[in-house]
């Protein structure tokens, strides 16, 4: 604010710089706009917002246990959703932003804790490769570069704890 209450303006731009505003974001889609359509199972892809992404070994078997049960308890629902509970089965639209509230309630993990971890998980599955991450999770480059990063520093963590003889020995060029 200036010293007569109006906002302060920032500094003209010279002729031809571009706008340093950010970039808009949108939002990840919900969970819950996921149809059945978007899965691949025998391919082993998710599309998700036009997006198609490759399904890793633990999520494909969370899928084949979601859709067992899913057409085990709601043999005849026309719902087009993947994810559905006893309300939305009745009907074709998708479960309710709540349902995931209540379900996450009162419980340590949230919907981006549990995204973080999973991504992170998958890092130091697969190797803190920032290109995999990008392809699985979509994420954008700076991110899976970052992520990458925290994988390689958990995994040298993990490696010196196993062998306490790395953590003693000098780093750098040695001189004697």
């Amino acid at each position: 604010m200036t010293s007569t209450g109006r906002p302060r303006q920032p500094p003209p731009r010279p002729p031809g710089w571009p706008s340093c505003s950010p970039p808009f974001t949108p939002p990840a889609p919900a969970p819950s706009a996921l149809l059945l359509d978007d899965v691949d199972l025998g391919n082993r892809r998710l599309t998700i917002a036009g997006r198609t992404r490759p399904i890793d070994e633990f999520s494909h078997q969370i899928l084949l246990q979601w859709l067992d049960y899913r057409r085990t308890r709601w043999p005849n629902t026309a719902n087009p959703h993947l994810l559905i509970n006893q309300m939305s089965a009745h009907g074709t639209g998708p479960v309710s932003t709540i349902y995931f509230t209540k379900k996450l309630r009162g419980q340590a993990a949230t919907l981006e804790r549990l995204r973080v971890d999973r991504q992170l998980e998958e890092a130091l599955a697969h190797g803190p490769d920032p290109l995999h991450l990008a392809a699985v999770f979509g994420l954008d480059p700076k991110t899976a570069i970052r992520y990458a990063e925290n994988a390689r520093a958990l995994l040298v963590t993990m490696a010196e704890e196993q062998n306490p003889s790395i953590r003693d020995e000098p780093k750098g060029p040695q001189h004697i």
